[in-house]
């Protein structure tokens, strides 16, 4: 609140995605499905993971990762935004703003990089099958998953560290649905100018070199299949395509945000969604939906607690008598 008070700005004014009260009723039964949909979703597929011996492996510990990233970027803010659907007032302190800049920056740079060891493990897996368990070691998968940690973090402090200090005297509103890094730069009483170059700069060498070492990882498997088998090429289509669509989801809105020259359009707010409600809800559909080992996991666990509710709600004395 210090920091509020030298600022002279103690809160910022959120406009959302529109200002129609009917609208705003819709998009709070919408999200709110779509919320509650991402949280149980992806919980299901980190118990399963966890649960299920036969998905000990390499690639469903870094899913089951993916999962628990996208259930803390989808709920960094999608939670305020829909309770501000039946709010007048769209507000966020200072401080509270100050973190939606840090969680986004460090859970979509995680992300990043977390899918980029998604990928990897894939290229491993059909272009080095007989070295896979050696290369994919659980020391190697840790490792992936601490470095995505920590790639975020460092990305997140970075990008504070140009904004935070900068002084806000006066207008205080945000055209979007979250503090948007672009849209706060843009209120601070200052020339900017460098401070969003930075900005890009430091964006730009993340969401660019991580996908373009995603598109490069594919092209290098779809080649290296394409002299085995038109069978192995076709079962490599069929897993890099889900792989691809979200990769395309993700970094699609966070390059034209971020990466494209410092101006804010209307449609930003659109793309925002998608990188963190839509592709935290696409992740389990893509990834599980498509996968037979993962739903035949789902199935024996949902069948096995269907199984223990039964048998809970047999009489204890009829219990001890079928023992």
């Amino acid at each position: 609140m210090d920091k509020a008070n030298s600022s002279g700005v103690f809160e910022f004014v959120l406009l959302g995605l529109s200002s129609s009260q009917e609208l705003q009723l819709f998009f709070f039964a919408f999200f709110s499905v779509l919320y509650v949909v991402i949280v149980l979703g992806n919980l299901l597929i980190i118990i399963t993971v966890t649960s299920d011996t036969s998905l000990h492996s390499p690639m469903y510990f870094l899913l089951g990762n993916l999962s628990f990233v996208d259930i803390c970027q989808a709920s960094f803010a999608t939670p305020k935004m829909i309770a501000d659907f039946l709010s007048e007032h769209k507000t966020i302190s200072f401080n509270g703003c100050i973190a939606q800049i840090f969680f986004i920056h460090l859970f979509t740079g995680g992300e990043m990089v977390l899918l980029v060891s998604m990928a990897y493990d894939r290229y491993v897996a059909i272009c080095k099958p007989l070295h896979y368990l050696v290369i994919m070691s659980w020391r190697t998968c840790t490792v992936l998953v601490v470095i995505s940690w920590t790639v975020g973090l460092v990305h997140t402090l970075s990008q504070l560290s140009f904004t935070v200090n900068l002084p806000f005297c006066g207008p205080n509103v945000v055209d979007s649905f979250f503090c948007d890094l672009p849209r706060v730069t843009k209120l601070a009483c200052l020339d900017s100018y460098i401070i969003e170059i930075l900005i890009v700069v430091n964006s730009g060498i993340l969401s660019l070199s991580t996908f373009s070492v995603l598109v490069s990882s594919y092209v290098i498997i779809l080649v290296t299949v394409w002299f085995k088998s038109s069978a192995a090429m076709a079962k490599a289509f069929s897993t890099l395509a889900a792989h691809i669509t979200v990769v395309i989801l993700f970094f699609g809105p966070c390059i034209f945000i971020y990466v494209w020259p410092f101006t804010t359009y209307p449609v930003d707010k659109v793309l925002a969604i998608f990188y963190t409600i839509f592709t935290p809800i696409l992740n389990p559909v893509i990834y599980t939906l498509r996968n037979r080992d993962m739903k035949a996991a789902m199935k024996k666990i949902v069948a096995h607690y269907l199984r223990s509710k039964k048998v809970s709600e047999i009489p204890l004395v009829v219990r001890n008598s079928l023992y």
